[in-house]
């Protein structure tokens, strides 16, 4: 399972400022404004497009173009995702101050289906430990819930990136094997002239 919201996407003119610099090629320029929203124009996209294939060094524009989203998702897959780590600032919930503030449920696991009652036991066992915490306040029962804690426990947080990380994760992903790659390829794709500049043409 991963929950991927409250997605911003910000700095298309200063991306296009830059892109059009080494050839003093402002006058080319055709995005700007429709009522509200900003658009790029087809020269603009089409020099993008032309950068981006390039390669890295010529697609450097799209580190101007900037990513916010908040992301929940399984343990499992945090670990994967953390992975990439340049240009990527990640703040999460934190378990040390909160983990314990409620119950464990269900809905905080992602549990191949079938398999619920399995996890109804894991969860239990939690609920007993984190009981004992909150009854003692010893720091054992909370370091147990910690070691015990399943890789598919859901975690948020939010995250930054830009286009051009966003596109070398997506190369690198698209075709794995966990679900959950698939959803953020999927969201990749649903990102703003991101299938435009990268796949097409």
């Amino acid at each position: 399972m991963i929950k991927i919201e409250k997605t911003d996407v910000f700095g298309w003119k200063a991306a296009i400022r830059g892109l059009r610099n080494p050839m003093n090629s402002w006058d080319k320029s055709d995005s700007g404004f429709g009522d509200t929203t900003f658009y790029v124009g087809k020269n603009d996209l089409k020099l993008m497009r032309s950068l981006a294939k390039a390669g890295n060094d010529h697609g450097k524009f799209a580190r101007m173009i900037t990513v916010t989203c908040d992301i929940t998702a399984p343990l499992y897959w945090v670990a994967e995702h953390d992975t990439y780590k340049v240009a990527t600032v990640r703040n999460s919930c934190s378990f040390m101050h909160k983990g314990v503030s409620k119950p464990f449920e269900l809905s905080d696991f992602s549990v191949t289906p079938g398999c619920e009652s399995e996890f109804l036991k894991i969860i239990d066992t939690l609920n007993f430990l984190r009981n004992c915490y909150l009854e003692t306040k010893d720091d054992k029962f909370f370091f147990m819930i910690r070691q015990l804690l399943p890789q598919g426990y859901n975690v948020k947080y939010t995250w930054q990136a830009n286009y051009q990380v966003l596109w070398s994760i997506y190369k690198a992903r698209k075709n794995h094997r966990l679900p959950e790659w698939h959803a953020f390829c999927n969201w990749c794709e649903s990102l703003p002239y991101f299938k435009d500049i990268y796949l097409e043409g």
